[in-house]
C-alpha cells in the first residue's frame, strides 16, 4: 500500500503522471534490481522534482535533464570509494542488503534505498548525512519516508525551515 494520496493532499497534483514502463525496466536491467512499487509510483507521478527547496526526486526518463539512472551511477561511483563506504552501513550495490542512492537533498543527505535480505522483506531508508559521518536507518517504506518528510516528521531531513508555509514541490528543468 502506498501513500500517494496522502503525498498529493500535502504535495499537490502531479504534473508529470509517466506511464511508460520501458526507463524503469532499462534502469532495472542495468542495476540488476527491481525498485519498489511505492517508489516508482511517487516517482512517476511527480517526474524529477524540488520539494521544499531541499529534496531532489528524479525520474529515469531519458530525456530529462535530471535522470535517475545518470544520478544512480554517478553516486555508486561515489560511494563505492573506500574513503566515502566507511559511513554507510552496508556496502552501495544491488545486493540484498546493500543501498542503492536515489535521491540527494542541498542540505548535504544522501538517500538510499535498502535492498531487502530476502523477497518477503521491505525495502528501507537510509539517509547519510553528507557533512558527518552520522547515517541513520529508518524502518518504513520510501512513501512512508516522504509522508512522514512531508508531514515535518525528522526523518534525518527535516522540511519546517524550508517550507514555513507548508510542502510545494517544482519541476527541474
Amino acid at each position: 500500500m502506498t501513500a500517494l494520496p496522502e503525498i498529493t493532499a500535502l504535495l499537490g497534483e502531479p504534473r508529470f503522471n509517466w506511464t511508460d514502463p520501458a526507463p524503469w525496466i532499462e534502469l532495472e536491467r542495468e542495476l540488476g534490481i527491481e525498485f519498489p512499487a511505492d517508489f516508482r509510483e511517487i516517482v512517476d507521478a511527480y517526474g524529477s522534482i524540488e520539494v521544499n527547496g531541499q529534496l531532489y526526486l528524479t525520474h529515469p526518463a531519458g530525456h530529462l535533464l535530471h535522470s535517475l539512472g545518470e544520478n544512480i551511477t554517478g553516486d555508486l561511483e561515489l560511494w563505492r570509494d573506500e574513503d566515502m563506504a566507511q559511513f554507510l552501513p552496508a556496502p552501495v550495490g544491488a545486493d540484498p542488503g546493500e543501498l542503492i542512492p536515489v535521491a540527494s537533498a542541498t542540505t548535504g543527505e544522501a538517500i538510499f534505498l535498502r535492498i531487502p535480505d530476502s523477497p518477503s522483506s521491505s525495502w528501507r531508508v537510509v539517509v547519510q548525512e553528507f557533512d558527518s559521518p552520522a547515517w541513520t536507518l529508518h524502518e518504513m517504506t520510501f512513501s512512508e519516508w516522504l509522508l512522514a518528510y512531508l508531514q515535518g516528521t525528522d526523518v534525518t531531513l527535516c522540511s519546517r525551515n524550508f517550507a514555513p508555509n507548508g510542502p510545494f514541490h517544482e519541476l527541474l528543468p
